[in-house]
C-alpha cells in the first residue's frame, strides 16, 4: 500500500488532482476539506474490492487488497489526520522514535505547497529529516534559478 499511496500522492494529488489536494496544503476552515474526497473515493474502491473478492472465488485476493486499503486508511486517519494535522481534540507531538520521524517528514512535506513540488510523499516510510531538508534546499534552489 505504501508504494501505491506514494505514487498516487506524488503523481495524482500533486499532479492533475491538485484541485482537491490543494485544500490540504491550506489552512482549514471548518471540519472538512475538499481533500477529504480522496478518502471517500479510496473507501469506495476498497468496498468494491472486498465485495468482489467475497463473492467470486476467482478474484478472492481482491478482498485482501481491499482489506489492506482499509487498514492503511485507518492508520492514515489516526496518525495523519489526528496526530500530524490535529483534526482530533487531543494534542500530542511525538518527541522520539519512529513517530517523531514520521511527524517531521510530513511537516517538511508541507514546506512547499505547490503542485508538482515537495518531498516525502509516503506515509509509513519517512526519510530522515536531514535528507528531506537537503531535498527541499535543492528544490528551492532549482525554482529560484528557473524563476530568475
Amino acid at each position: 500500500m505504501e508504494a501505491a499511496a506514494w505514487w498516487i500522492h506524488k503523481h495524482v494529488m500533486h499532479g492533475w488532482g491538485w484541485g482537491w489536494h490543494r485544500s490540504h496544503h491550506a489552512p482549514r476552515a471548518g471540519w472538512f476539506e475538499r481533500n477529504d474526497l480522496y478518502a471517500v473515493v479510496f473507501a469506495g474502491v476498497a468496498i468494491v474490492l472486498i465485495a468482489l473478492g467475497s463473492h467470486w472465488p476467482a478474484v478472492e485476493p481482491l478482498r485482501w487488497v481491499g482489506a489492506g486499503m482499509t487498514l492503511y486508511g485507518l492508520l492514515y486517519f489516526i496518525v495523519h489526520d489526528g496526530m500530524v494535522h490535529r483534526r482530533f481534540p487531543f494534542r500530542w507531538i511525538p518527541r522520539t522514535g519512529y513517530l517523531k520521524r514520521l511527524y517531521q517528514a510530513h511537516r517538511l512535506h508541507h514546506a512547499l505547497d505547490l503542485p508538482g513540488a515537495g518531498v516525502s510523499f509516503g506515509f509509513l516510510w519517512a526519510p530522515s529529516p536531514q535528507r528531506l531538508k537537503a531535498q527541499l534546499q535543492r528544490l528551492r534552489a532549482t525554482r529560484a534559478t528557473a524563476g530568475a
